[in-house]
Formats: structure tokens, C-alpha cells, sequence
């Protein structure tokens, strides 16, 4: 007996869908509820949650789950599953293919820097607005909004622009959605309105002429009190608003009256920046590449290896549909059919389900030639994991460590002449090394340390070791800088580090590099252990593999997530 069929789930945005249409992909679909329903739980369901909230089998949610571990999106942790950072590849997807973050985000971040003002570039949604770039100040009120948050178009300032250039068919499916969700409750992201808010329509249709008469929005505090914003909208060459330049700052900065004399001309300037940037040659010709090495795994010979390994637990279809979105990216904003199965080395007819599944589901429109994913790709966890920080991306791979090692795992960042504990799995031994989150060690006697020295440009490294304090802190704590310097290069060449008693007898340390996309070292992660235990010779044979193999996940994860957001040390 299979599974019913479900149809689209409703969204804030569309309060009903239509029948599915009979080409579309049953266990995409699935896969697609069930990853909008671990979203809603915030990342984290328990899988009986993920039952209920579905409506679908248990039987199918287990599969679902199986073959979304299996393309890296979800983990399971005892009875929960877990969103994964790989996950941000369909997205991240979108935002290449739109190119918006990558030919306008520079500009973005300057004019918040010029300002000191939170900036942010948001596209139109549906009726919904959706942050596709943030660059955000650091205060105790600042804006808290996440790339791929969605908010209602009539809480905040780029919603009145976009309005603008709806139909009669938007303007009444924004009524329907108002009338169905008062209170806002299908927009997390934004706190709740009062149910009684009965002016809503008239004052939001008053704010859209007034911006049409201006060329630009204010939000007075119609979000949360005190946040304020001006908004402009970027066109294209046809004269479409593509997205929308927000600048925005706290009442007890300057009021809704001051902000937009304070900020309108440096925004003016940094739009029209803009339209140049949008209407600027691409490098050489328009082609269709392949997909970056980070997009999900196409080939047949995975999904046939996926498949045996597996069995029933890993459904084709559902891989397939997913990898579709990976299709897209630089360079390919649009595409027809043939490119996408091209791209994913699916069938035609195969690639062309899942599009017509997708675009069903919302998560692609096309014009009937050329295909293009939309907006709505970046609810699919999209704010929830951009917000991770790398400790908490690292603590997966250091709990699958400890598994295989069997000793304490760690990560440490460089923290001026210090090693600072940023995350940390133990294991459980007799005699185990106990450290907590936030300890600091001297980097030079530390594995972690040496790793993170050898990260440094040489000049720094020289300076830095120049002023250190090298103190013995047992009887093999080497404190020449000359030696130490050597070890460090050495570190360098070889890719890892292991340091044998220097910062406390019986301790055995071995340590690798965790890189950035940029390549640059941005963390350590090691395995401590007694001496006693093995040879310096058995710990690198025995250890060292696993300990480089968890850093390339982190590497991995880290790559994919920090291509559009940043992630932060701590």
C-alpha cells in the first residue's frame, strides 16, 4: 500500500493551492513537507512531531529522512532530526542564480559602513518580502533579520514598493491571506500583530501611493516599536524593482522624521550604483556551466551506489527532484530543460517531473521555454541555518570523532597570543583531559596553537613569536624562537601538528587546520590523549586520519553555509 498523496501545503503567502498536476513527483513533494515542517520546528523536530505535522506515515517519514541524510541535508541525534548545513546549497543556488548578493552586496555593505546603519537588500515574495543579503551593525537594538526571512509586505518598508506593480489577482490574495492570518502567525520572523488591526488594508494601500509619489518607502515602527527604516527600490533595464535598498536604524538613533534627510542621498547614490551594477556585461559569453563542486551529488553512479547501500530506505525520485534546484547558480539564472538535465545528469523526462513539481510547489517559475528558481527555495531552512555559528557546525563532526577515536575532540580559535575553547566533545575515560568552553592555553606549546600560528602570513608569525613570553611550562616546552619558528614552518608543510608533553606532562596532542572558503585558517580542531596510551608514530596512524577526515566535513559544512552569510568564531 502506498502513501496518499498529499497536496501543496499552504503558506503565508498563498492560502490555497491547486490539485496537484498528474506529472508531479509524489515523494518530492514529501520530502519538501517534511523539510518545511522541521523549518517550522525550528531545525529540530522529534520524528513522531514530524508524523503529526505532515500527516504522512511514519514509514514514509522514515525514508524521507533516510534519503535526506543521505544527500547531507538532514542528521538524526537519538529520536530528533536535524537540519544540516549542507541543506543551504539550494539556496544558496537562488541567490547565485539571481546574482543580487554577489553584484550588489559589496555595495551594500559599503553604504552601511558610510551610514553606520544596518542595510539590507530584500526581494519581493509573493505577497511577502524576503532578505537576500544583510549587513548589520553590532548594538544592543540592531537588526535582528536573517538572509531568507520572510516578512508580510505591509510590515516594513520595501513590502509599499514592491505593492507598486501588483494586479488586482495579488492585491486580492493579499486580502485573503490577511483575512485568514490576523495576527501574522505564518511570519516567525516578525512578532505577532493584534487580531483587531482592522485598518491594515487602507493604510498599506495609502503607504504604496505614497511611495509611488516619493521613489521611496518609510517603515515607522511597523515591525516592532522603535525599528525604523527608508527603503528604494534597484530596477533592471525594463524598469522592474528586483529588489529593494533598505537602510535601517533605532528610533534612539534618529527619529522617523530625521531618517530619511540623514540617509536619502548616500541611498540615491548607492542605487543607482546599483543599476549599474545589474545592467553590466557579464564576463564573456552567456553559457551554462556546471554546477559548483558544492551542489548536491547528480551523478547515477552515486544514486545507484545510494540506492544498493540503502535499499527501500533511499527513494531515487525524491534525490532527484532535490538535486534539480542544484541546477541552477552563476551563470545560471534561467535555463531550459535540456541544460537542467545536463546539469544534474538526470533524463529529460525525469529533470522535467521535478520541474513541473517545483513549479507547482512555487519553488520555480518558468515562462515555458526557460526555467528559474524563486525566492520561495529560502524557506526551506534557509534563516535557521545561516544563523549557525562554526562552533556549532563543528560539534556534529567532533561528536563522530569521539565515536571513532575514542578521546576527547576539540576546536580552539587564535585569540591574540592564545588558544580560546570555542567547542568541545569529551569522551569518558578514567584519566581524561578536562577542559571546558572558553579555557585558554599559550598557543606555542599547543598543538591547536601551532596549527593556528602557521595559518598566520610569515611576517606576523615572526612578530608575533618576537614578543611572546616563551616560558617552559614543563621539562619539553620548547621556548627557542628559532626552533619554535622552525616547528611552526614545519606545521605548515605538513598539515598538522602534534606536540608531546609541552604543555602538561602525560598530554599528547595532534591538531589540523579548519579553512574558510578563502582558504585561510580560521580554527583548529585536535584530539587529546595520555602518552601512555600510544606511540607519537600510532597516534598519527591511528588518529590523524579521522581527525583530517572531521575537519573536511567542517570545511564542507563551513563552505556551503558561509557562501552568502556570515559565520561567526563564537
Amino acid at each position: 500500500m502506498t502513501d496518499p498523496e498529499p497536496t501543496a501545503p499552504s503558506s503565508p503567502s498563498a492560502p490555497s493551492s491547486p490539485s496537484a498536476p498528474p506529472e508531479a513527483v509524489g515523494p518530492l513533494m514529501r520530502s519538501l513537507s517534511v523539510l518545511r515542517e522541521l523549518t517550522a520546528g525550528g531545525g529540530r523536530q522529534a520524528v513522531g512531531d514530524l508524523v503529526r505535522g505532515t500527516g504522512l506515515a511514519r514509514s514514509t517519514v522514515d525514508r524521507v529522512l533516510s534519503t535526506l541524510t543521505r544527500l547531507g541535508y538532514v542528521r538524526t541525534e537519538g529520536r530528533d532530526a536535524v537540519l544540516a548545513p549542507r541543506l543551504l546549497e539550494l539556496g544558496n543556488a537562488y541567490l547565485a542564480a539571481s546574482e543580487l548578493p554577489d553584484r550588489l552586496g559589496p555595495l551594500a555593505d559599503r553604504l552601511a559602513d558610510e551610514l553606520d546603519e544596518s542595510v539590507s537588500l530584500a526581494v519581493p515574495d509573493g505577497d511577502g518580502v524576503r532578505f537576500v543579503h544583510q549587513a548589520t551593525r553590532r548594538r544592543a537594538m540592531s537588526l535582528a533579520f536573517r538572509i531568507g526571512d520572510l516578512l508580510p509586505a505591509e510590515r516594513g518598508a520595501p513590502g509599499a514598493l514592491f505593492a507598486d506593480e501588483w494586479q488586482a489577482e495579488d492585491w486580492a490574495r493579499w486580502r485573503r491571506r490577511r483575512a485568514v492570518d490576523p495576527t501574522d502567525a505564518g511570519f516567525p520572523a516578525v512578532p505577532p500583530r493584534r487580531a483587531d488591526d482592522t485598518s491594515a488594508a487602507a493604510v498599506f494601500e495609502a503607504r504604496v501611493a505614497a511611495a509611488r509619489a516619493a521613489g521611496w518607502s518609510l517603515d515607522d515602527q511597523l515591525i516592532e516599536p522603535g525599528l525604523i527604516a527608508v527603503a528604494m527600490p534597484v530596477r533592471d533595464a525594463s524598469g522592474r524593482a528586483v529588489c529593494a535598498l533598505s537602510v535601517v536604524s533605532h528610533t534612539s538613533r534618529l527619529g522617523p522624521e530625521e531618517l530619511p534627510d540623514a540617509v536619502l542621498p548616500r541611498l540615491r547614490d548607492t542605487v543607482s550604483a546599483m543599476e549599474d551594477a545589474l545592467s553590466a556585461p557579464q564576463d564573456g559569453p552567456p553559457s551554462h556551466p556546471a554546477p559548483d563542486a558544492e551542489s548536491g551529488p547528480g551523478h547515477a553512479s552515486w544514486m545507484r551506489a545510494s540506492k544498493q547501500e540503502l535499499g527501500p530506505e533511499f527513494v531515487e525520485s525524491m534525490a532527484r527532484g532535490l538535486i534539480t534546484l542544484t541546477a541552477f547558480g552563476a551563470g545560471r539564472a534561467e535555463l531550459p530543460l535540456s541544460a537542467v538535465a545536463e546539469a544534474t545528469g538526470l533524463a529529460r523526462a525525469t529533470a522535467r517531473r521535478a520541474l513541473i513539481t517545483l513549479q507547482h510547489l512555487g519553488y520555480i517559475a518558468t515562462d515555458g521555454k526557460l526555467f528559474r528558481p524563486t525566492p520561495k527555495v529560502l524557506e526551506l531552512g534557509f534563516a535557521h541555518l545561516s544563523g549557525l555559528t562554526l562552533p556549532a557546525i563543528a560539534q556534529p563532526h567532533l561528536a563522530s570523532l569521539v565515536e571513532r577515536v575514542h578521546d576527547s575532540a576539540s576546536m580552539a580559535i587564535l585569540s591574540g597570543d592564545d588558544i580560546q575553547y570555542v567547542a568541545r566533545v569529551p569522551t569518558v575515560r578514567i584519566m581524561s583531559v578536562n577542559i571546558t568552553l572558553g579555557t585558554r592555553f599559550p598557543a606555542y606549546p599547543t598543538s591547536m596553537g601551532r596549527v593556528l600560528l602557521a595559518g598566520l602570513p610569515p611576517a606576523e608569525l615572526s612578530a608575533r613569536l618576537a614578543l611572546t613570553d616563551l616560558r617552559p611550562l614543563t621539562g619539553h616546552t620548547v621556548t627557542d624562537p628559532d626552533r619554535l619558528l622552525a616547528l611552526v614552518d614545519q606545521v605548515r608543510a605538513d598539515g598538522y601538528a602534534l606536540v608531546d608533553e609541552e604543555l602538561e606532562e602525560g598530554l599528547r596532542s595532534i591538531a589540523v587546520p579548519v579553512r574558510d572558503r578563502g582558504g585561510h585558517v580560521v580554527a583548529a580542531v585536535n584530539v587529546s590523549t595520555h602518552a601512555g596510551r600510544c606511540t607519537a608514530d600510532e597516534a598519527r596512524e591511528s588518529i590523524l586520519p579521522a581527525l583530517r577526515e572531521a575537519a573536511a566535513g567542517i570545511e564542507a559544512d563551513l563552505h556551503v553555509a558561509g557562501r552568502y552569510a556570515r559565520i561567526p568564531v563564537l
